[in-house]
């Protein structure tokens, strides 16, 4: 694995939430959702991702320890898949993930305006083929 900057992955959850809250839109409760397996199983997979970079950001001091829960969520859905609870998982993305949202942005807000614009045009160029991403990466300032 290749060295990366670690503020590429206030980039990676931020995109990642965009996918969730894209393809949760589509749903308006867990059981819908749940029997979408290729929706259910697509936003297990963005929360595993969440998860990974969060302890990446954990462990560099970039969130505080408040956000463990996010890592130990990742090693619950990764390891004790047969527990995920669905209600759980729809809890989280209507009432949770805002406010997580909201935390990334404004760290990435924060980083050095140099390194955010070199990082943000090349997620944009990574996320070219999705829309809705590019959008958001676009809005950041």
């Amino acid at each position: 694995m290749s060295k990366r900057v670690i503020e590429m992955f206030l980039f990676d959850i931020y995109i990642e939430i965009q996918k969730i809250k894209h393809i949760a839109k589509a749903f308006d409760n867990v059981q819908s959702l749940l029997h979408d397996f290729r929706s259910w199983d697509s936003i297990i997979r963005e929360f595993e991702i969440i998860g990974e970079a969060s302890n990446h950001l954990l462990k560099n001091n970039l969130l505080d320890q408040r956000y463990r829960q996010v890592v130990n969520f990742r090693n619950k859905i990764i390891h004790e898949y047969f527990g995920i609870e669905p209600d759980e998982i729809w809890h989280i993305i209507t009432k949770d993930l805002d406010d997580f949202e909201k935390t990334i942005l404004k760290l990435i807000e924060s980083m050095d305006n140099e390194l955010k614009e070199e990082l943000r045009e090349s997620f944009i160029t990574d996320n070219h083929y999705l829309d809705f991403v590019v959008k958001k990466l676009e809005a950041i300032h």
